[in-house]
């Protein structure tokens, strides 16, 4: 089949992106804990006459194997899971039924930082901050942190990117009750009913003192239209009040589902009687309503907040308030938690407070609980689920069909890497990935990921997998482009090959280097398994198992014999033998398969014979 078009070009600088899926098992490729895929080859009935017994396996072919997946942990040892806050019953057992649960509440930063190095997972609420600390304590034993809730601001996102440590939410089972509790607050702020019923407490009957104002054709602006944005909105609605929105990343279309017109944020916040808070606290976000903004709302504003505290700059608040630009303030967070007993925020008469309500019901609770203890099991199992937070999804079905082809990616980057020599570094890479199936019909994120792993791992103590993959590429200055070579025929195998090229670097091996300067392998999958196929400009064509010893040759009879019977001689099994030549009687490429690993005197004695030109042993 001819090449017709390089299609496109990506790079793995790019961001991590999350986007909604189902759950997705990985089965090729566990994100979560390092595995080793392992091959084991059914018997051969094919031998090659030589004049070393030994050498029973000469072949460019074998049979289909089978492939097994282990994990480098016993797997019989459970996973040990910390529960840094309060669970519910229900996702507690849950963890019980399939690790050992360490349920350790109130635990100080140095004591989290002590324990997390025994632990597989982490489960925590909003009052636990997850710092770089604790990842870097854990030594890389923490694969996974569950985050009971929805915002993720108490976990440092990009120190768990860094370790490889998967980042879940269970952010659907309390959206209901949060947006709930806005609504509560919203219309319990309305009607002074806090005020009112402290009042009544106290034996008095001040009427006239608690007027309050209707909802009905007032304007709420909801600031963030996700989950409990948009919950607020249907709710809000129903009570016959106008709703706008600000959000940047929100869909048109979804707002105007509900009648929800999306508008700036300084029309937003100038045009609101009420002003609804439900967005994440990030970097942008901090401190939104400020002085600043205070100034720009209509006098008299109402606000309520069951977000996040940092996102109100809340001496600014009491400000407004005093001033009377704010009317009232409805808050369930507050950025230090709990606040200070003295807080003039708190103490404010038209400030109502509840204590971080917003996901406290008993459904929400329960719901919270099964819903993050789920993702952690299935994260510790190799699954990945649409609430992984730090890392892309990938379709089980995808995973599946590209199952040997991320074998073979990794395999690929563990040889590629082995041939560098010098001491420039790695910093281009390039990734072709021959097929006849259109660009939005190949996901390659996990076989990008894994060439990474196999580039990086051999020669550093980082741990690379799906999540980290590409941060880790990026930090070590290695930019890793993908082309995808359109061919002619079916489309029904993903991948006719996958090659991998390193520009600017030596070689300890000169055979591997291309006609365009750079070191290149190729592979494809036949039969299921991952074989060599090129290496620089000579084809060859051997199973990828075991090790391999790559000699460049003369071109003359009895070269197989003569290898094969000084490994014979040293009870080194060959499996799999190739060679491949550019012309007859001028040089090729022996590419032989070793079950064992051969001793140096082994490998000088292969180099001694005068018709090898230059060997090099690459371990798989």
């Amino acid at each position: 089949m001819a090449a017709a078009a390089a299609a496109s070009t990506t790079s793995s600088t790019s961001s991590l992106i999350t986007t909604p899926s189902i759950k997705n098992k990985l089965q090729p490729f566990n994100p979560i804990s390092q595995l080793s895929l392992s091959s084991k080859q059914t018997p051969f009935s094919l031998s090659l006459k030589s004049t070393s017994p030994h050498l029973r396996h000469v072949t460019s072919t074998t049979f289909p194997r089978r492939l097994t997946i282990s994990a480098t942990a016993s797997s019989t040892a459970k996973p040990t899971v910390l529960v840094a806050e309060k669970l519910g019953d229900a996702g507690i057992d849950l963890l019980k039924k399939f690790a050992n649960v360490d349920c350790s509440y109130n635990l100080t930063p140095e004591e989290l930082c002590t324990k997390i190095s025994l632990c597989d997972a982490l489960i925590v609420r909003s009052g636990t901050k997850v710092t770089r600390e604790v990842f870097e304590s854990s030594a890389g034993r923490l694969k996974v942190v569950g985050r009971a809730g929805v915002g993720i601001d108490n976990v440092d996102l990009s120190a768990a990117t860094e370790h490889g440590c998967l980042v879940v939410n269970a952010p659907t089972a309390n959206t209901v009750a949060a947006a709930e509790h806005g609504i509560a607050l919203l219309t319990a702020m309305a009607r002074n009913v806090a005020q009112a019923d402290a009042s009544v407490k106290k034996g008095e009957w001040k009427r006239n003192k608690y007027v309050g104002v209707s909802l009905v054709g007032k304007t709420l602006a909801v600031m963030g239209f996700g989950k409990v944005g948009s919950e607020v909105a249907r709710r809000a609605k129903g009570l016959g009040m106008h709703v706008i929105s600000h959000d940047p990343y929100a869909p048109a279309d979804r707002a105007r589902a509900i009648g929800v017109e999306l508008v700036s944020f300084e029309d937003a916040i100038s045009k609101a009687d009420f002003i609804s808070l439900h967005m994440p606290l990030t970097s942008t976000t901090s401190k939104v309503l400020n002085d600043d903004t205070f100034a720009k709302m209509k006098k008299g504003v109402r606000i309520v907040n069951v977000a996040r505290g940092g996102v109100i700059d809340e001496d600014a608040l009491v400000r407004a308030l005093d001033a009377g630009i704010v009317a009232q303030a409805a808050l369930d967070v507050f950025t230090q938690e709990p606040p200070a007993k003295d807080s003039k925020l708190i103490m404010h008469e038209n400030v109502t407070a509840t204590p971080h309500l917003g996901a406290s019901t008993m459904e929400a609770q329960e719901g919270v609980a099964i819903e993050v203890a789920e993702a952690v099991i299935g994260a510790l199992n190799g699954e990945l689920a649409s609430t992984a937070v730090n890392a892309p999804m990938v379709p089980a079905e995808v995973l599946a069909e590209l199952k040997p082809y991320v074998e073979l990616s990794e395999k690929l980057g563990r040889l590629a890497i082995q041939l560098v020599t010098g001491g420039s570094g790695v910093k281009s890479v390039k990734v072709g990935y021959a097929t006849s199936r259109a660009p939005d019909d190949l996901d390659t994120r996990v076989l990008r990921a894994m060439i990474t792993k196999g580039l990086i791992e051999p020669i550093s103590s980082t741990f690379v997998n799906l999540v980290n993959a590409d941060f880790t590429a990026k930090q070590r200055g290695m930019r890793i482009t993908e082309e995808r070579i359109l061919l002619d025929g079916s489309p029904e195998s993903p991948l006719e090959s996958i090659q991998v090229q390193i520009a600017n670097v030596e070689s300890k091996f000169a055979s591997a280097i291309s006609e365009t300067g750079e070191i290149g392998l190729q592979g494809r999958v036949k039969d299921g398994v991952p074989h060599l196929t090129k290496v620089g400009s000579f084809e060859v064509d051997v199973s990828l198992e075991g090790s391999i010893i790559l000699c460049r040759q003369v071109d003359q009879p009895g070269m197989i014999g003569r290898v094969g019977s000084v490994l014979g001689e040293e009870n080194v099994n060959v499996s799999f033998m190739s060679v491949g030549r550019l012309a007859p009687r001028t040089h090729a490429l022996m590419a032989i398969g070793v079950d064992d690993q051969p001793s140096s005197v082994v490998l000088k004695k292969i180099g001694d014979i005068p018709a090898i030109e230059e060997f090099v042993f690459l371990k798989l």
